[in-house]
């Protein structure tokens, strides 16, 4: 399947109505995109401050406005469909789209923040602006469709689009750190069902990235290898829990997987992020990760026989933008909260209380289960 030259990919820098950024996304032949927000000039809006909860040494992100965003409207007022679909004024003023990219109306970051840079001697209770972005990204203006059915070409797209983002976000001066996901279902908490992911830049290093740093950097000291990399050897020699394996990337459950349905997708070659694949490993990522996406939605079953839809949380843990970069390794991490048809997975006692996992199933089944759905 022939894949759009990366070089005429266009991004298109556009402003909405109270200043914020959208971005259009487009592959070769697509007009200019030239339509103006209708909506009347309004203040956008600010993020709030973020919290040092100094009993785990962590920063928490107070974001009350964020309790009035849109949650589950009906088709006819999904914001995120292109103008003129619906009942509402869309947050994408063009009658369609590719790919597109906005700064998120309620930020949980944002350019500007109300939270007051506040350090506390004793370190209690220290606050500071919530100074980042939030980005949406709308994979494909059909409101019914999902990742998973997009063409490898537009999968492609979005795969070049997270890593100009990333790239972007990264060079601002006060992001730690840039994360690119996708929650998909309700069960996984979705206020919005149009097909989109999002991007948090955030103003600093967050816990689980910081676990992910300590012990690889422990594990480079030790070997002077790099801790993704031997996961990764360590994987494809064992050979029990691969789902799929290419010439650039292979995808396995992890030996101690928490989820009841989790795959890792980790590139074979040493990267840190995104940014810095190269065009056969971009090429051959879009095709692995939709089949992935395929095979997660018939892992389930329902009792008519139906493949069950499965919520899903896909999230790329990339390097920090300024520190511990020469240890860390690209990785996708796929989890499901659903651990049967109609039952989840609770993050109750164990979990939430003191981080302590069980996970129901073994994750040999669990890989076994997605070799027997390959397309």
């Amino acid at each position: 399947m022939s894949t759009p030259s990366r070089t005429s990919i266009r991004f298109t820098s556009r402003s909405l109505a109270d200043g914020r950024e959208i971005i259009y996304v487009d592959e070769p032949g697509t007009p200019e995109r030239t339509a103006e927000d209708p909506r009347p000039v309004e203040p956008r809006v600010e993020s709030g401050e973020l919290r040092h909860d100094a009993l785990v040494d962590d920063w928490v992100a107070v974001a009350a406005h964020r309790q009035h965003r849109t949650f589950m409207p009906p088709k006819d007022e999904c914001p995120l469909c292109p103008a003129g679909h619906g009942s509402v004024p869309s947050e994408i003023p063009e009658k369609d789209y590719q790919v597109v990219v906005f700064e998120n109306r309620f930020p949980s970051y944002a350019v500007t923040s109300v939270g007051a840079d506040a350090p506390d001697p004793t370190g209690i209770f220290g606050t500071r602006p919530a100074v980042g972005r939030c980005e949406v990204v709308c994979f494909t203006s059909d409101h019914e469709s999902s990742f998973k059915d997009l063409p490898v070409e537009r999968v492609r797209t979005v795969i070049d689009t997270w890593a100009q983002r990333t790239e972007a976000l990264g060079a601002i001066p006060e992001v730690e750190q840039v994360f690119a996901f996708e929650n998909r279902g309700r069960e996984i908490g979705v206020t919005l069902p149009h097909p989109h992911g999002q991007i948090y830049a955030y103003p600093y290093v967050p816990d689980r990235t910081k676990a992910l740093l300590e012990a690889a950097r422990r594990h480079h000291e030790r070997t002077g290898r790099l801790l993704g990399a031997d996961i990764l050897a360590a994987e494809r020699a064992d050979g029990s829990r691969v789902v799929v394996s290419g010439t650039h990337w292979t995808a396995y459950v992890p030996f101690a997987a928490r989820w009841p349905v989790e795959v890792h997708l980790a590139p074979h070659r040493d990267v840190p992020d995104l940014v810095a694949l190269d065009d056969d490993e971009r090429d051959e990522l879009a095709v692995i990760y939709r089949d992935l996406l395929g095979r997660l939605d018939r892992y389930y079953v329902a009792e008519d026989g139906s493949p069950v839809k499965l919520p899903y949380i896909a999230a790329w843990q990339q390097a920090p933008a300024r520190v511990g970069r020469d240890v860390s390794r690209l990785h996708l991490q796929l989890m499901s909260v659903l651990r049967g048809p109609g039952r989840l997975k609770f993050l109750a006692g164990s979990e939430s209380g003191v981080g302590g996992w069980v996970n129901d199933v073994a994750p040999e089944r669990a890989a076994a289960r997605l070799r027997e759905v390959a397309p």
